[in-house]
């Protein structure tokens, strides 16, 4: 979900700290597990949203002080990881807990806090931006060929 084996190594080592913060209250709970999911989830959001906002800060002063924009991409296709990596952290979020963890809508929406219909609507739009970055540029249609 974040994008590389080292931020998730951290992440879930934080989520294990607030473990140890917190196991006072977090030890008599029925499922320990989800609580460690949930936290880890939240703070790979925070720390997704950080990281944005230094991405964007940083732009903005280089902005300041080099006006000559680098061109887009060259690549015409991405794989799984560019694309998801494009999508927003709360898209991102979902689209791996349903489809990589195999959670359902409402399991995904208990660990999350958000309403089921969030969660089928941030799906939907996630799928709809997945879909033109990974499909196929030269489909085959119905087996046809043109001469």
């Amino acid at each position: 979900m974040g994008g590389s084996a080292a931020d998730a190594e951290e992440v879930a080592q934080d989520a294990f700290v607030k473990l140890l913060d917190h196991w006072e209250k977090v030890q008599d709970y029925e499922d320990i597990d989800g609580w460690l999911r949930i936290v880890a989830v939240r703070l790979l959001i925070s720390r997704s949203r950080r990281r944005q906002v230094a991405t964007l800060g940083l732009a903005r002063l280089r902005a300041g002080h080099d006006s000559s924009v680098a061109p887009p991409p060259s690549e015409t296709r991405l794989d799984v990881v560019d694309a998801l990596a494009g999508l927003p952290v709360g898209h991102r979020a979902v689209v791996l807990l349903h489809h990589v963890h195999d959670l359902s809508i409402a399991e995904v929406a208990a660990l999350l806090r958000l309403p089921a219909g969030t969660v089928k609507s941030r799906l939907s739009r996630a799928r709809a931006a997945l879909t033109p970055l990974l499909a196929d540029p030269d489909p085959i249609t119905n087996g046809a060929t043109r001469d």
